[in-house]
């Protein structure tokens, strides 16, 4: 169980270039409906990047704010729950410890943990910090998106239950395994094969697999291990 704060917000400004953006959310006080595209009343400005029913909802792992904090304390003191655009806030649940595919009761309705979020260079421009959307993606400190697999009313202080565990990868486990310099393609295979997993990150996934299978080197002979004559 997972105790949870909600976020949402509208789209204004972004401080610095005045481009749109939804970054911007405020603390939920009451119940609010949650669709199969996210919560009612929460605005993405670029939805080519942003929502749609497989990024309806966002959760940020509370306790990365401590080592963002830390790493850029120009920032520290706006690094506080719901200021990376989040929805969902939890100090009790990270990406090493949920699954790809794993459905959540939360209130009345059912998410699906189903792709990691993609830091982009407004979180930068939010907090006047170069590199930290860089360092969110290097350290996987991304938190990650859910499809509503039930839509449903939520409230603040609701809890996310794990309704079945799965033997699918955690979310940690396949960042690292996408991250690797040449990771084996038929692992890469064996991830866009979990199911519930997002039809965009299994795209991505099953194209860095056939690039590597067209251009892995054949395999050289080990040093010290004399050629055949």
């Amino acid at each position: 169980m997972a105790k949870i704060s909600l976020f949402i917000g509208d789209i204004r400004p972004l401080a610095g270039s005045g481009r749109p953006t939804g970054i911007y959310k405020q603390p939920v006080t009451g119940a609010l409906e949650l669709t199969l595209t996210g919560f009612v009343g929460d605005e993405q400005a670029d939805k080519r990047v942003h929502g749609g029913p497989e990024k309806a909802v966002h959760l940020y792992p509370a306790r990365h704010y401590q080592r963002l904090a830390k790493q850029f304390p120009e920032a520290a003191a706006a690094l506080q729950a719901g200021s990376l655009g989040e929805n969902i806030s939890t100090g009790e649940l990270d990406e090493s410890n949920v699954r790809v595919g794993e459905i959540y009761q939360l209130g009345t309705a059912r998410l699906q943990v189903c792709q990691p979020r993609n830091p982009c260079w407004k979180i930068d421009t939010r907090f006047s910090s170069d590199g930290m959307a860089a360092f969110i993606a290097e350290n996987s400190l991304t938190g990650w998106y859910w499809r509503v697999v039930q839509p449903g009313i939520v409230r603040p202080g609701d809890e996310l239950n794990c309704l079945e565990s799965l033997d699918s990868p955690t979310l940690a486990d396949a960042m690292q395994l996408c991250q690797a310099h040449r990771p084996d393609p038929a692992d890469l295979e064996k991830l866009t094969d979990t199911p519930g997993i997002a039809a965009d990150w299994q795209r991505k996934i099953r194209a860095r697999a056939d690039w590597l299978r067209r251009n892995t080197p054949l395999t050289q002979p080990q040093s010290g291990v004399p050629r055949e004559t």
